[in-house]
C-alpha cells in the first residue's frame, strides 16, 4: 500500500503485472460483471426479476455473526427507506471516555443494483464493526432508473436527520457526534453529495467528523487516460457499463458533466466538508476521475488524504482473500480513531 499522508499525493503508478490478482478473486468479479450485463437492458430499464434471483440477500440477526450482531431500522415505509445497523456483539468494544463512532455507509452498485441486505455488503460492514469498532449504519436507498437523481442524495441525507432526531434508532453506546460517511464507487458519490449538505445543516447532535470514499464513482464527457487504458480490459466498470449507469440515473437530457457525475465543476471552498480519505486502485478504469476528486477537495482547501493500490481491481477491498483488503480496513480504523480521538 502506498499512502501520501494528508496534503500530498503520489505519482501514478507504474504499469502493474499482468493478472495480479488470485484465480478466485478473478472469478468472482467476472461472475459479478455477467450478472450485471444481465440485469441491464437496452432499453435504460433494469431486469428486477431476474437480479432478485441473482442478488443474493440475508436477513438482519440478533445472534452474532462473527461477533456482530444487527437489526433493520425504518425510516420512511413509503420509498423503502431504512438501514441496517451493526454493533459489535459486546459493549466492552466502546472506547474509553466515550461510545463508539457511527460509520453511515452507502453501498455501491452503479445506484441502480444491489442493496444493503446483499451478503457482500452485509460481509463488509459487519468487519467494519467488528475491526474499528463502530456502529455501522447501512443505508438502503432507492434505486435508478425507477427512482433518478437526486434520490438516492435524498435518502442519504434524511437518514442523518432521521440518526440526528432519533435517539433510539441506535444502540446506547453509540456516539452520533462521532459520525463518519462511508462508501464505495456509487456509494461513495452519494456520501460525497450527502457531506455537502450535511455540511452547516444545523444538526442537534450528528456531527460528521470524516469520510472514507472507497474507489468513488465519478466522471464526465471527457474520456480519462485510465478510461481508455483499461476499455477493453476491464472489470466491473468498463465504459459499456458506466455509460449506461450515468444515462440512467442522471436526468433525462443531461451529460455526463452533470455536477452529480463531475463534481470538480463545483465550488465547496466556503463549505464546511469533513476531512476526507481517497482509495485508488491501479487496475481501476475510474481511477484518473478519482485522483481528480481528490486534487479538487485540496483545492478547495479541504483535508484530503490520497492511498493508493497500484495492482488493485475496482471493489477490490471486498475480498478477504487480498492482503490489500486487511490494509484498506486497517486505513480505515486508524482514521476513525485518530479523528475520534480528536
Amino acid at each position: 500500500m502506498n499512502s501520501s499522508g494528508t496534503g500530498s499525493k503520489l505519482d501514478s503508478p507504474a504499469a502493474p503485472p499482468a493478472n495480479p490478482l488470485p484465480w478466485r478473486t478473478r472469478l468472482a468479479v467476472s461472475v459479478v460483471s455477467a450478472l450485471s450485463d444481465l440485469g441491464r437492458r437496452h432499453d435504460g430499464t433494469v431486469n428486477r426479476r431476474l437480479l432478485s434471483f441473482l442478488d443474493l440477500k440475508c436477513p438482519a440477526s440478533t445472534t452474532p455473526i462473527q461477533s456482530v450482531v444487527s437489526s433493520d431500522v425504518t425510516v420512511d415505509a413509503s420509498r423503502n427507506l431504512w438501514f441496517r445497523v451493526y454493533a459489535p456483539a459486546t459493549s466492552a468494544a466502546a472506547t474509553g471516555g466515550g461510545g463508539l463512532p457511527v460509520l453511515v455507509f452507502f453501498h455501491g452498485g452503479g445506484f441502480a443494483f444491489l442493496s444493503a441486505a446483499s451478503v457482500g455488503y452485509d460481509l463488509v460492514c459487519r468487519r467494519f464493526a467488528r475491526s474499528l469498532p463502530a456502529i455501522v449504519v447501512s443505508v438502503n436507498y432507492r434505486l435508478t432508473p425507477e427512482h433518478r437523481f437526486p434520490c438516492q442524495y435524498d435518502d442519504g441525507f434524511d437518514v442523518l436527520r432521521f440518526l440526528d432526531g432519533d435517539g433510539g434508532a441506535l444502540p446506547e453506546n453509540a456516539d452520533i457526534g462521532k459520525c463518519f460517511l462511508a462508501g464505495d464507487s456509487a456509494g461513495a458519490n452519494i456520501a460525497h453529495h450527502v457531506a455537502v449538505r450535511a455540511g452547516g445543516s444545523g444538526f442537534r447532535r450528528l456531527r460528521v467528523l470524516g469520510q472514507v470514499s472507497i474507489q468513488p464513482f465519478f466522471g464526465g464527457e471527457e474520456r480519462s487516460e485510465s478510461e481508455i487504458r483499461f476499455r477493453s480490459n476491464s472489470v466491473l466498470v468498463s465504459l459499456d457499463r458506466t455509460d449506461w449507469l450515468w444515462k440512467a440515473f442522471l436526468p433525462d437530457g443531461s451529460t455526463r458533466d452533470h455536477h452529480a457525475a463531475n463534481v470538480t465543476g463545483s465550488d465547496i471552498s466556503g463549505k464546511e466538508y469533513p476531512e476526507t480519505v481517497v482509495i485508488v486502485g491501479g487496475l481501476d478504469p475510474l481511477q484518473d476521475w478519482q485522483r481528480r476528486y481528490y486534487e479538487w477537495l485540496k483545492r478547495s482547501g479541504k483535508e484530503a488524504t490520497l492511498v493508493e493500490y497500484p495492482n488493485m481491481i475496482h471493489a477490490f477491498y471486498m475480498f478477504p482473500e487480498l492482503p490489500e483488503s486487511a490494509e484498506v480496513f486497517a486505513q480505515v480504523r486508524d482514521f476513525v480513531a485518530r479523528k475520534s480521538a480528536g
